[in-house]
Formats: C-alpha cells, sequence, structure tokens
C-alpha cells in the first residue's frame, strides 16, 4: 500500500461552491425575488381593477334607481295637492261627478308613474314609531300603545328604500293614566 491514501467520498465538503456557482445561485434567488415581487404586484393591480370595476357598477346602479331623486321631489307636492284637492270635491256638494272621476283617474295615473319609478308611501296609522320615516308632530294620549302612530298627518314617501320625505304624524303617549280619587 501507499503512503498517499485515497479520499473517502464521505469525507469531500460538497457545500463549497465554486465561485461561478455563488454567482449563479445569487443571480437565481435575485431573479426569483424579483418573479416573486412582480407577481405580487401584479395580484394588486388586478384586485384594484376588480374594486374599481365593482365600484362603478354599483355608481351605476345607484344612479339607476336614484337618478331620477330630484324630479319626484319636485312631485310630491303636486301628489299632495291631489290629494287634497279630490278629498275636497267628495265632500262638496253639487261638485260634477264626472268631473271628480277625471280627477280621481288623473291621480291613480299620476300615482302609478311614481311607484314604476321605484317610489312608495309610507302612511304608518297604527304602526310603531319609526325616526327614520315619521317625524312626529305631536303626542296625544290614545289606546294605542305608548310611540305608536296615531295618525298620518302628511304622507311620506321613500324611492326604492330610502326614505325622501318623512311621514308627519301624530304618536300616541300610551293609555291614559286614571287617576285614584281615594288616595
Amino acid at each position: 500500500m501507499s503512503d498517499e491514501q485515497t479520499p473517502d467520498p464521505t469525507d469531500i465538503d460538497e457545500t463549497v461552491d465554486t465561485p461561478e456557482e455563488s454567482g449563479e445561485i445569487l443571480e437565481t434567488e435575485r431573479l426569483q425575488a424579483e418573479i416573486d415581487e412582480l407577481k405580487e404586484g401584479q395580484l394588486r393591480l388586478a384586485a384594484e381593477a376588480q374594486n374599481i370595476r365593482r365600484r362603478a357598477e354599483s355608481d351605476v346602479e345607484k344612479a339607476r334607481k336614484f337618478g331620477s331623486e330630484s324630479l319626484i321631489k319636485e312631485m310630491l307636492p303636486v301628489a299632495d295637492s291631489f290629494e287634497r284637492a279630490l278629498e275636497a270635491a267628495r265632500v262638496l256638494e253639487g261638485f260634477d261627478p264626472a268631473m271628480l272621476e277625471g280627477m280621481e283617474a288623473t291621480q291613480k295615473l299620476f300615482t302609478e308613474a311614481l311607484v314604476k319609478s321605484g317610489l312608495t308611501s309610507l302612511n304608518p296609522k297604527g304602526e310603531a314609531f319609526n325616526p327614520e320615516q315619521h317625524q312626529a308632530i305631536s303626542m296625544v294620549p290614545s289606546d294605542l300603545p305608548a310611540n305608536s302612530v296615531v295618525d298620518v298627518v302628511q304622507t311620506g314617501y321613500a324611492l326604492h328604500g330610502r326614505t325622501l320625505r318623512a311621514a308627519m304624524v301624530v304618536v300616541s303617549q300610551g293609555a291614559p293614566t286614571s287617576v285614584d280619587e281615594n288616595a
């Protein structure tokens, strides 16, 4: 046997890279980091684009639903006047029945046009008071439970669920309390 020993393959240190291999590994890691960064940026841009699209769709839907809001608000006093005129005509003696019928038909057409636009009336007589839809103008003792609507002074309106004009209502204080005279 010779003095020289053959190296044992398990004794070789495989972790030592040549400078060329080290540079390639660093370059590969740098490129992979850049790829990951670009992918993350792309995902962020895609998410932002989707959010913008969603917001735009929402804005278009709101414009469709509430674009006529100002016109409808202007028509509410006309609806009120129609209602008052019909009430007066119904109780007025000698009012032409054909004229009353024509006014009722006209009011029906007007109301149907507003309803097609998404308008609903708020006539909450007997319901619980809701400050989002009702405006209390007074409170009176009543047999109805406290905070119930006793009477509607002016009809309210909502457009696609959004209150345009609160109903003016009289609210119940509850049943009147009886005074015990024996006390």
